[in-house]
């Protein structure tokens, strides 16, 4: 075992101390502090290109990744295995009165000690065994486990049996832009510096999966992340009418009511079944205050994914939406004769039914209707809409959709289905490659060998069950489920773009060893000292010599 914890303790607090807040300035200072930090190693001192401050492209912030990568001089194998984290956080909001000490553990513990705490909570500030902070569990305790490791192997590159790549990304937080930008580097040093990239670690927090879970997980793979949107158009009536219309609220509630929580859209693979969809927001798009029921709503939903691919969630929420549109008009034309009844007022007959497309089907029937006419319409009204800088990606999607909707010559109340967000692909890691099978073994080896040092235990699961950057180094979908995902994202190729053949090319499979706490994106965020400080490092240890030994 590895001598660590003091060490791995020291570079967390350090890295804590730096407020990275997510699309702030903060990203680039703790990329500068990496930076410099790493510079300072007397092997980057002798090897300066081996370190590098990389800001990342098609970004509209400055902030940069940190890069740096440790050659062995063991044999003369090129096997490169990369450790990767982020160094942002999100923000201190829910610190309220304490957001003062939010980024200084010691302080914010004596602080917490203060307030009459949840039982649990109070037990693990009182124990000397956890710490509290923004960012200590996600996920900068393990950055500053990957980051002993390469001061480590700089230090004895003699033991090293192959390559050593750090990597420390920015805007994990929200779109990713930094892994995105630093599989390019990778792929440039894998040219330039003949490297065979075989297994990469991410040090994402892990956590209890539910109530009195003690296992401290290790994942193979990770979960896929869309977020499946939904335009609805009705009629627009005047209060005092209410029947000659529909409101498109209606609709949006029904169908939240079917996708919300609903256990038959959640997906098993492997023995292991995801989380099912909720409800990220839901408005309709009045500007202001009228007497006029709305023209349209929009929701959107997360969507985790095993197997499934892009194309397949969107025809399982066309059902989903199909059954919520009947469910609604059902509703409105039974409360439509209740109405007609008790007012004594004859009942006219309504004739909307149930219409649900996705955008690629709704852009097909427009430009079959419109020609060149639509689609030059369209590119201009984008590029005038990445202006308004106060659109976030998903709001630009929803207002592309709105435009196109106007060209309909259909405008009879509708559903269309597109996604608003980056797709962060799913991964298997199931020994299907050589390299698979390789990292596989070498991780049950690790967790064999480190077991008996620590009392709790390691389990191995599939799939990271939390949104990560592990997404974006590697890919289990084809081109056609990609395809689908872009060609119904209405922001794909102005708002953003996502260059998968890059990934393609990296395909480095992935496992997730990452320290162990509670109540990340909370007030009392906190990690197990113990297991993040001693266990995570040495486990990683094993996993690095253990796949470099093959």
């Amino acid at each position: 075992m590895l001598d660590c914890r003091d060490e791995v303790l020291f570079y967390t607090k350090q890295l804590v101390n730096i407020g990275s807040i997510v699309n702030t300035t903060g990203e680039k200072e703790i990329a500068q502090a990496l930076y410099t930090m790493i510079s300072s190693f007397p092997y980057f001192i002798g090897n300066p290109t081996h370190v590098i401050k990389s800001q990342t492209q098609n970004d509209e912030l400055e902030r940069y990744n940190v890069l740096a990568f440790v050659k062995g001089t063991k044999g003369n194998s090129n096997k490169t295995i990369i450790l990767m984290g982020h160094h942002d956080t999100v923000g201190i909001d829910d610190f309220t009165q304490l957001a003062d000490h939010a980024f200084h553990p010691d302080e914010l513990l004596v602080e917490l000690k203060k307030e009459n705490l949840p039982p649990l909570v109070k037990e693990h500030a009182d124990s000397g065994e956890w710490m509290f902070g923004r960012g200590v569990l996600d996920m900068k305790s393990g950055v500053a486990s990957h980051l002993y490791l390469l001061k480590y192997y700089s230090e004895h590159p003699e033991e090293l049996r192959g390559n050593l790549v750090f990597l420390s990304e920015c805007d994990e937080e929200d779109s990713s832009n930094g892994v995105l930008s630093a599989v390019k580097i990778l792929n440039t040093w894998k040219q330039e510096q003949g490297f065979e990239y075989v297994a990469a670690i991410n040090s994402d927090f892990v956590a209890p999966r539910h109530e009195g879970d003690k296992n401290r997980y290790i994942y193979k793979g990770t979960v896929g992340k869309l977020l499946p949107s939904f335009f609805i158009t009705g009629a627009e009536t005047h209060v005092g009418s209410t029947f000659e219309g529909l409101d498109p609220n209606l609709v949006a509630a029904e169908l939240t009511r079917q996708i919300d929580y609903n256990p038959d859209l959640c997906n098993e693979a492997f023995g292991e079944i995801t989380m099912p969809p909720v409800s990220l927001k839901q408005m309709d798009l009045k500007p202001n205050y009228t007497v006029q029921t709305a023209l349209a709503a929009y929701v959107y939903y997360n969507f985790f994914i095993h197997s499934w691919t892009p194309k397949d969630v969107l025809e399982k929420l066309k059902d989903q939406a199909s059954i919520a549109f009947e469910n609604a008009l059902k509703l409105y034309y039974d409360r439509y004769e209740r109405f007609c009844k008790i007012s004594c007022e004859p009942c006219k007959e309504l004739t909307w039914q149930p219409r649900v497309m996705t955008f690629e089907e709704m852009e097909a029937e427009l430009i079959k209707a419109n020609g060149s006419a639509y689609t030059a319409h369209m590119v201009s009204f984008k590029e005038t809409l990445l202006l308004d800088s106060s659109l976030d990606l998903r709001m630009y999607a929803a207002r592309v959709v709105e435009e196109a909707w106007k060209w309909m010559p259909d405008q009879s109340p509708a559903i269309i289905v597109f996604y608003s967000s980056l797709y962060s692909p799913r991964i298997e890691v199931t020994g299907e490659t050589e390299d698979e099978r390789n990292l596989i073994e070498a991780l049950d080896m690790a967790v064999e060998k480190i077991q008996p040092d620590y009392e709790e235990p390691i389990v191995i699961r599939s799939f990271f069950p939390y949104i990560s950057d592990m997404s974006f180094l590697a890919l289990s979908d084809d081109d056609e489920a990609l395809d689908a995902a872009s060609r119904n994202n209405p922001s794909w190729g102005t708002k953003f773009h996502v260059e998968y053949q890059d990934i393609r090319e990296l395909n480095v499979p992935v496992i997730n060893i990452g320290p162990y706490g509670l109540d990340a994106h909370k007030r009392y965020e906190r990690m197990e000292m113990d297991y993040s400080l001693e266990i995570v490092p040495n486990l990683t240890n094993e996993v690095i010599r253990n796949v470099l030994a093959k």
